[in-house]
């Protein structure tokens, strides 16, 4: 496998761009030239655009990548989240969506992503409190240890399932459950990954959780998502 074809179209431009910037800046450093107009040219190539190109080229493949499910698995005390979403046959929320060809190994982010006009903005700020977090705390804590102190700031809110579940579809309304909670559901007054709902979304990290049998089970996530809405 050559270098173009494992790595991405943004990771190729933002190096091209940075060495060609970096040629540039070096070149007239060591050669001096007059400041003529085709030289202001170069400079403005090798100061200006080039550098701006790469790094916007750089967020991009940064953000796509802060996407993936490897990424959110990447620390060691994030492993009974992300881990089990790995197994073809994990059970609970999490691992399901996985499964769901409409967020596969962006299954993570998908789900705890926030909404709204400044969702994407909102949610890296938190990524860099989980970054800030990690160094500080719990980068030199033992897996176990750490499951007892990685919480959710906030209850996990039921408006991130209804962005794609909204609780209008006539398909969601059918089931008795559905109908008799859902103003409470919209409310966040009861919870849809609760115990006595849809299940943990990742039961591997409370001690109450239970393998549900064939016959608890919850409904599975459909590989369309747009039939669970």
């Amino acid at each position: 496998m050559n270098f173009l074809s494992s790595h991405s179209p943004y990771t190729i431009t933002a190096i091209t761009c940075a060495a060609l910037g970096a040629t540039i800046l070096i070149a007239f450093l060591v050669m001096r030239p007059a400041i003529t107009n085709v030289v202001k040219g170069w400079l403005l190539l090798g100061f200006g655009v080039f550098p701006i190109a790469a790094a916007f080229s750089t967020n991009i493949q940064g953000y796509q990548t802060t996407q993936k499910r490897a990424f959110c698995g990447s620390c060691h005390v994030m492993e009974p989240h992300a881990g089990p979403s790995n197994d073809p046959k994990g059970w609970g929320l999490a691992a399901a969506h996985a499964r769901n060809s409409a967020f596969g190994n962006e299954n993570c982010y998908q789900c705890h992503a926030d909404y709204g006009m400044y969702g994407t903005a909102l949610t890296k700020i938190g990524g860099m409190r989980h970054v800030w977090l990690y160094y500080t705390k719990f980068r030199s804590m033992p897996p176990e240890e750490a499951a007892k102190e990685v919480v959710l700031r906030h209850p996990f809110p039921n408006q991130n399932c209804m962005h794609c579940h909204s609780t209008n579809a006539p398909q969601w309304n059918k089931i008795p459950d559905h109908r008799s909670t859902v103003a409470d559901v919209r409310a966040d007054k009861i919870s849809c990954a609760g115990s006595g709902c849809h299940g943990y979304a990742h039961p591997q990290t409370k001690a109450d959780a239970k393998r549900p049998t064939d016959e608890t089970s919850p409904p599975r996530v459909d590989s369309d998502a747009g039939a669970a809405r």
